[in-house]
Formats: structure tokens, sequence, C-alpha cells
């Protein structure tokens, strides 16, 4: 009998949405920690940044992202090629010299622009002047000779140490050994029957780097060419192992590639830059959501404020705005709360300011849509104490309340008096009670002016009504109340004075 305890069907339902959700997470996000092998590959050169040729050879191909173990075979066949070859000369300079023909006769067949990786060369023979560098310098480096790479701007190249002197090496070309100098080329007899000359290229820019750091190159161009498709998400984990295999043990921790116009950048920095690349591209690409988790990931790790809050704080902002076009104000509160502690002051600052405006601008429309819909008195008062409301959540101006509450009230007041009903004394008082609740200013008196006017005119139309139908004595008294009301009222008095007339 098992008697394990079971799991219910809702919790079993429960794992397996948590474990969709990191899966789903894992997707969006692409690694930016080390490759364990960058580590391990990083240590091998201890202090003094010592490779053999093998471990250049493997560090080579796990850079030109080949997790295979065919094209190390084949490096290795080439260095004991090499070793057992009976033309292979036996002074350092000449043995330089084989190695780049023994290269170029072997394998690089066709120059390619782009082609960075060494892995590429054994299954194509394209190649462009890194990889075709970092082969080389493996080559000799089995021979017992020393190299440094050479970066400017725009190129890559091997310097090979020979005692007190060095010699350039473009290895793009078969005939780069030495570039400047005439190679001449002699039969079997030992005439000569031609030459090769490969110029020497403008140099001024040039920077020296070591062995590892020459490798690291492949990973650079290769970020290069990830961006330019705009594979951004591929472009972190590279530049992730690139660092991790350069630091302190690159340009980076020398003053010089710190300098201006340094051309072997740091690669932190370059790590940082594909960071932020990735998390532009998810803002670029509507996932402010995405975006903002990214930077809650990786801001805590690699931090730089200045720069991380310029992705952080454009896509907070998009997010608010996708908010408040849907008129999701208070989801747009919610989340703006939510990012407090990851944007920095000023910018939560300056989004709350903004939110802040939208939501007075939707408070105000939606209080002038109810100001306008006013059809009754108990409309009216609703309004008014909304307005009212929003004054005490400090939501609205004082001078835009004044200016609400008025619209408000003579709205109010119109309901009041519309027809059939033309009750233009009780909007009268309305208007009265408004003034000794809130106030007086131009437009109430003006409205109540005009009410009261109303009234009096009512009492002249009585008037003359009754007057017309020959009741002069109940047209009297109608003037009389009125009077007694509107006692300056210039038209029942002229009507009173007709009256008086009449009597005489």
């Amino acid at each position: 009998m098992d008697n394990k305890p079971s799991i219910s069907r809702k919790t079993r339902f429960l794992l397996l949405f948590l474990l969709l959700q990191t899966a789903l997470f894992a997707q969006t996000f692409p690694r930016f920690e080390p490759d364990p092998k960058a580590l391990k590959f990083h240590s091998l050169g201890g202090r003094d940044n010592s490779y053999s040729w093998a471990e250049l050879a493997e560090i080579s191909l796990w850079a030109s992202g080949d997790s295979g173990a065919s094209n190390l075979e084949k490096i290795r066949a080439a260095a004991e090629t090499l070793k057992k070859s009976a033309e292979l000369p036996v002074s350092d300079r000449e043995k330089a010299e084989y190695i780049l023909g023994f290269m170029h006769k072997n394998f690089l067949k066709s120059y390619s622009l782009t082609q960075t990786r060494v892995d590429t060369i054994f299954s194509n023979g394209r190649f462009n002047c890194v990889s075709s560098a970092v082969l080389y310098m493996i080559l000799c480096t089995s021979a017992g000779i020393y190299t440094s790479g050479v970066i400017t701007k725009e190129h890559a190249f091997i310097t090979v140490h020979i005692g007190e002197l060095d010699v350039d090496v473009e290895t793009t070309n078969p005939y780069g050994f030495d570039p400047g100098s005439r190679k001449d080329y002699n039969d079997r007899f030992g005439r000569v029957t031609g030459f090769a000359y490969v110029p020497a290229r403008n140099y001024r820019d040039r920077q020296t780097i070591n062995q590892i750091e020459l490798i690291s190159v492949i990973m650079n161009n290769r970020i290069g060419e990830l961006e330019k498709s705009n594979k951004f998400a591929e472009s972190v984990p590279i530049a992730a192992d690139r660092a991790a295999l350069l630091t302190g043990n690159s340009l980076s921790a020398r003053t010089s590639a710190n300098s201006p116009g340094a051309i072997f950048t740091d690669p932190q920095k370059d790590l940082l830059d594909r960071l932020l690349n990735f998390g532009s591209a998810l803002l670029r690409a509507g996932k402010e959501d995405d975006c903002l988790r990214w930077a809650e990931t990786a801001f805590p790790l690699y931090p730089d404020d200045e720069r991380w809050q310029e992705i952080i704080l454009a896509a907070a902002n998009n997010r608010l705005m996708k908010y408040t076009k849907a008129g999701k104000l208070e989801d747009a509160r919610v989340f703006l709360a939510g990012k407090k502690t990851l944007l920095s002051q000023a910018n939560y600052a300056a989004l709350d300011s903004t939110l802040s405006d939208i939501e007075l601008a939707q408070i105000d429309k939606e209080l002038a849509q109810k100001i306008n819909s006013i059809k009754t008195a108990a409309e009216g008062e609703a309004v008014i104490n909304a307005i009212n409301q929003a004054r005490s959540n400090s939501k609205v101006s004082e001078k835009r309340v004044g200016e609400m509450l008025t619209a408000a009230i003579q709205k109010t007041a119109e309901a009041l008096s519309a027809a059939p009903a033309r009750d233009w004394r009780t909007a009268a008082k309305y208007m009265e009670t408004a003034i000794a609740s809130f106030g007086t200013n131009r437009e109430f008196e003006k409205a109540l002016q005009i009410y009261r006017s109303n009234i009096a005119a009512d009492y002249h139309n009585r008037f003359v009504k009754a007057w017309n139908s020959k009741n002069i004595d109940e047209a009297e008294g109608i003037l009389k109340d009125g009077l007694l009301e509107f006692p300056d009222d210039r038209q029942l008095l002229a009507d009173m004075e007709m009256v008086n007339k009449s009597r005489q």
C-alpha cells in the first residue's frame, strides 16, 4: 500500500502554472551570468597572462561559439603537421613567415569582411583579419614563436617578436609578413623569377593587445554583427562571457584602455552597453513591463544610475501613458507606486507630477461633463458635492474650484427656472442661498439680477392681463404686491402711475 501523501489536483495545477511562469521568464531574458568556462579560461592565464597554444585554440573556438571537439582536433593536427614538416625553417623569422604561407595554403581560402569565427575557417575556408590573426597566433605559439595582437579602429593583425625585433604580419595576405618589404622568389637554380609586395597600412592608431584580448575581439565582432541584425538578446551572453574572460587581465585594467581614443574598450562597460541595448530593444518593441523587469534584474548587479534611469524613466512613462489613454488612472497610480524604488527620486517626482496633471485634467473633464448635463436640482447638488470632494482631496486648484462651482450653481438655477415652470422665484432663492454659502461674484450677481428682473416682469405681465380685461382693482393689487417686493422697478412704477391716472 502506498502511504505517500496525495497531491490535490488544484496543487498540481498551481505547481504546473509556476513552472510555466518560470519557463516564460527564462525565455524572456537572456543569460547575463558568465559561462563557467569563461572563468576557467580566465584563470588559466595566471598572473603573467601566459597560455599554451592548445589553451589558446580551445578558448578561440569557445569564443567563436563552437562547442564541439572536431575543430580543436583539426588545430592539433595542423600544429603536429607543422612540427613534423621537413620544410619548416630553423630560424624564427623564416619559421613565422613559413607558417603564414602554410596557413593560407591549407586553411584560408577566401576573405570575408565579417567572418570573425575560427571554427568557420575549417568549414568553408572563409576568414577575416581577426579570425586569420587568431589562427596564426595559435600556430606560431605551437612553434615556439611569441606574438602579440594589434588592433586599429577597423583592422587587426599580428606582431611577431623575434629577439629584440618586432615584425608586423598581415594575416589576411599570404605575402603579408613584414608588410612594406619586397619579397623575391627564386627558381630551383637560385634565379629571381618574381616578387611580391604587400604595402604597409597606416598604423598610427594601432594598439597592442595580448593574446587573450585578441581572441576576445572575436566575441566583440560577433556582438556587433548580432546587434546589426537587432539580435540584442543573443549579444548579452557573449558580452557577459567576454567580460568574465578579461576581468582584471586586459587593457581595461590598464590606463590606456580608458584614455581618450582607446580602441580596446573596457569589457565591463561593453557588457553594460549590451544590457542597456537589450532593455532599449524591449522598450522599442513596446514591452515596457519586460523592460522594467529587466532593469529590476540587471540594474542592481551592473549599476550605472544615469544610464539605467534613462531607460527606466522612458519605460515607466510609456506604461503610464498606456494606462492613461485607456482611462485607467487608478491602475496608473498603483503602477507608479510600485516602481518608486526603481526610479530615482527626481524621475519619480517628474512622473508623479505628470500623472497628477493627467488626473487633474481627467477630473476637470469629468466634472465639466457633469456640469453640462445638469437637468435637475438634485443633479446639481450632486455635482457641487463632487466639486467640493475634489477640492478636499487637493485635486483641483482653488481657482478652478471657483470656476466650476459658479458654472454648476448657474446650471442648477437654470434647471430650476426651465420651461415649462419658469420658476424665477425658486431660482432666485437658490442663487441667494448659494451666495450665502459660497460668496458672491460677478456671475452670481448678474444671474440673481436676471431672475429678480424676470419676477418683476411677471408682475408686469400679470398686471397687463388684468388691465386689458378691465379688472382695474385686480391690476392695482398686482402692482402693489410687485412694488412691495421691487419698490424701485421702473416698469412697475410706470404701471402704477397709469392706474392712478385712470382713477382721477
